[in-house]
């Protein structure tokens, strides 16, 4: 039995939760995410707080039981506060701007590249290169952070890209550094 799911979920003022047959609906101040329940687990409400049972021993169950528990509490965390990954742009005129849903990168290609942004996910862009991806699905602002990154992984010899913002680059040394 899974250690995590074990644990109940307390569910803050303001942040009604409605569980169907095998899906769990969280709404709260900033929007509603739900999510279809996947193992052989019951969810139950309990004293103002979401509980998981297994219904069985299976190994597959157990894992699928700390993975619930830990995709319901981020759905209670992402509608109260949400969620926001922070990524750089580090480069000699390399720059980004955000125009709507549109987020606009020169990231030295002969071309800006335009990035939709999808619904739910906000991007803002400071004049420093510092862009912030924000909304209340933990999943989508990691998976649209990771989309952006990828425009222009930061190059292991300049370092230029964009990075997270508390990725570390390793340097390589260039040819001339073998010469000695």
């Amino acid at each position: 039995m899974s250690r995590i799911g074990k644990m109940p979920i307390p569910i803050p003022d303001g942040v009604t939760v409605h569980i169907d047959n095998q899906s769990i609906t969280v709404k709260g101040p900033k929007g509603t995410l739900t999510r279809k329940c996947v193992g052989n687990i019951e969810i139950k409400e309990q004293d103002n707080a979401v509980c998981l049972v297994t219904l069985d021993e299976e190994r597959q169950t157990g894992a699928f039981h700390g993975l619930m528990r830990s995709l319901i509490n981020n759905m209670v965390i992402g509608v109260t506060t949400g969620f926001v990954k922070k990524l750089k742009i580090v480069g000699v005129g390399y720059r980004g701007e955000s125009k709507g849903n549109i987020v606009v990168l020169n990231v030295g290609y002969s071309h800006p590249v335009e990035f939709q942004l999808p619904d739910g996910i906000t991007a803002t862009v400071s004049k420093d290169g510092a862009i912030d991806v924000e909304g209340i699905d933990k999943e989508l602002v990691g998976d649209v952070a990771a989309k952006i990154r990828k425009v222009r992984k930061p190059d292991s010899y300049k370092g230029k890209g964009i990075r997270y913002v508390d990725e570390v680059v390793r340097i390589k040394p260039g040819k001339s550094a073998s010469k000695g």
